[in-house]
């Protein structure tokens, strides 16, 4: 495994299998929980894949460069339909395909531990949910009004178009992070 913001790389040998597949399920169902709203999903998969396009492409990867750039592309294409108010939706199947891709694509590039700033998004809604169900498990109460956390932001009076802007911004802001990390 490669570490951002270093050339250190290290190798995990037996444990390989098992720590990557922890991993592989862990981002694919984040993504499938960042499906909480129009066009969330795939605007976030939309930048992160565009990252890795770029970054495939810098470091010769032309093969991922491509699927990544189509993966753009798909994205783009179905944001037309997927935002407020959406006439269609990707459900379990698509946001479960857009987080395999995802992670194909840092597997490809050996950079998976780039995932949790790339993807921060998809992050924060993982461990919103883990921190709800915890907390709750442990006290009763709950930490945020709902989990994930976009939901927490609309209960909180947020339009859900807003929820997606600026989670949108974020992974931008953060994608940026990751450019200037890799290079």
């Amino acid at each position: 495994l490669a570490i951002p913001f270093t050339d250190a790389v290290i190798n995990l040998g037996p444990l390989y299998i098992p720590i990557m597949t922890f991993i592989i399920i862990g981002i694919v169902n984040a993504v499938n929980l960042t499906d909480g709203l129009d066009g969330l999903a795939s605007g976030v998969t939309l930048i992160v894949a565009a990252f890795f396009m770029i970054y495939a492409g810098n470091i010769g990867n032309t093969d991922v460069a491509v699927l990544a750039a189509a993966t753009v592309g798909a994205c783009l294409g179905f944001l037309g339909f997927n935002s407020y108010p959406a006439k269609i939706f990707m459900g379990d199947t698509g946001s479960m395909a857009l987080g395999g891709a995802v992670v194909a694509f840092a597997v490809l590039t050996n950079s998976i531990l780039i995932i949790p700033l790339v993807g921060g998004i998809y992050f924060a809604e993982a461990i919103s949910v883990i921190m709800q169900v915890s907390y709750y498990k442990l006290t009763k109460k709950r930490i945020f009004k709902m989990a994930p956390i976009h939901h927490h932001f609309e209960q909180c009076g947020w339009p859900e178009t807003r929820v997606v802007f600026v989670f949108w911004i974020v992974t931008v802001v953060l994608a940026w992070i990751s450019i200037i990390a890799v290079f």
